[in-house]
């Protein structure tokens, strides 16, 4: 994997992140936390979308708000887990 590539996937991952955890109460984990966060939004967003029909689009913005959405998710169900 080329440098830039790594680059831009860990400042995609940063802002799908950053933007779940300001959607979700209490979300936010720090920046590495945001990371791995939107990191992990973008794969279950990647799997579960076109799942459902979702499709947004190509480019950067897509994979950020993509990322952002299975960032909101990951984000609940470690909300939920925490709870317990």
């Amino acid at each position: 994997m080329p440098m830039e590539a790594l680059i831009i996937w860990l400042l995609v991952g940063a802002a799908s992140g950053w933007l779940a955890g300001q959607v979700v109460v209490g979300g936010g984990l720090g920046l590495i936390g945001d990371i791995i966060v939107g990191i992990l939004g973008s794969a279950v967003a990647g799997y579960l979308l076109p799942r459902l029909g979702i499709h947004l689009g190509t480019g950067l913005v897509a994979y950020i708000i993509d990322g952002a959405i299975g960032g909101i998710v990951v984000l609940l169900i470690i909300s939920l887990i925490k709870r317990r």
